[in-house]
């Protein structure tokens, strides 16, 4: 039964390496999109709020127009009220039932004057409403503008980068697949700690890539060895030489060229 060959130190830190390069590229595609998605994902929400409010202002329209015509409509009835009430009193036979009509024509006239106070803040409220539907279709067609425009120069990103990146993922995953589970984890675990995602870094004069500590002359002969994973006691970065690093980045730069 065939056995999977045991990858010697320095192949696990070329792997480890070269998985950082393509990383670190497919970050740099990332970084380029930016917060582009979120603003675009944040820009249709607002732009959907918008469109129920507005439907709901012009739904709130129609209800008070509706309500006016009603209010009208009972005014006509309250004053056809009052006319039948005034010439029924004509054929009163005493004082009692000619004040019960008088009261009914007050009452009449009462809710005359209560429909058109009404119909008076009703109109008050169709102004102001009016007033809030313009400024909801300028406010959602500038949102709307804004959205089409984000959108373009999302697909615009998207069209130039995905091709790019859907390679790299795929040769990230590649990558992984050569790398024990045991260093693969911990290189993972180091990226996630470390804001610019570099888990692997090279030497670079006398000091780990983006460092200011000087790594102790012993250890950087024992990482140009290659027999050992050392880490950076600082950062805990996985370490590479600078002649390996070079060797793997125009590798790569290779790879990438197929493209």
């Amino acid at each position: 039964m065939a056995t999977t060959k045991e990858l010697s130190v320095e192949e696990k830190l070329r792997a480890l390496y070269d998985l950082q390069i393509i990383d670190t590229r497919i970050d740099e595609i990332r970084n380029v999109r930016g917060e582009l998605p979120l603003e675009v994902e944040d820009l249709e929400d607002e732009v959907a709020g918008l469109t129920t409010r507005l439907e709901k202002l012009q739904s709130d329209l129609v209800s008070i127009e509706d309500s006016i015509k009603s209010k009208k409509v009972a005014i006509d009835n309250h004053h056809l009220a009052i006319k039948k009430y005034a010439e029924q009193q004509k054929d009163v036979r005493n004082n009692r039932e000619f004040n019960a009509l008088t009261k009914e024509v007050e009452f009449q006239e009462l809710e005359i004057q209560l429909a058109e106070k009404q119909i008076k803040e009703l109109k008050a409220s169709t102004e102001h409403k009016k007033e809030v539907v313009a400024n909801s279709k300028e406010k959602l067609e500038q949102k709307t503008t804004h959205l089409k425009h984000k959108k373009a120069e999302l697909s615009d990103i998207m069209s130039e980068t995905e091709k790019e990146e859907t390679y790299l993922i795929k040769k990230s995953a590649e990558f992984e697949g050569s790398i024990e589970e045991r260093l693969l984890a911990a290189y993972k675990r180091i990226r996630s700690s470390v804001r610019n995602g570099l888990a692997v870094v090279s030497i670079e004069r006398g000091a780990s890539a983006g460092s200011f500590f000087t790594i102790p002359p012993q250890t950087q002969v024992e990482i140009a060895a290659r027999k050992k994973i050392i880490t950076d006691e600082h950062s805990g970065r996985i370490l590479v030489d600078a002649a390996l690093a070079d060797e793997e980045r125009e590798k790569m730069d290779k790879l990438f060229a197929k493209m």
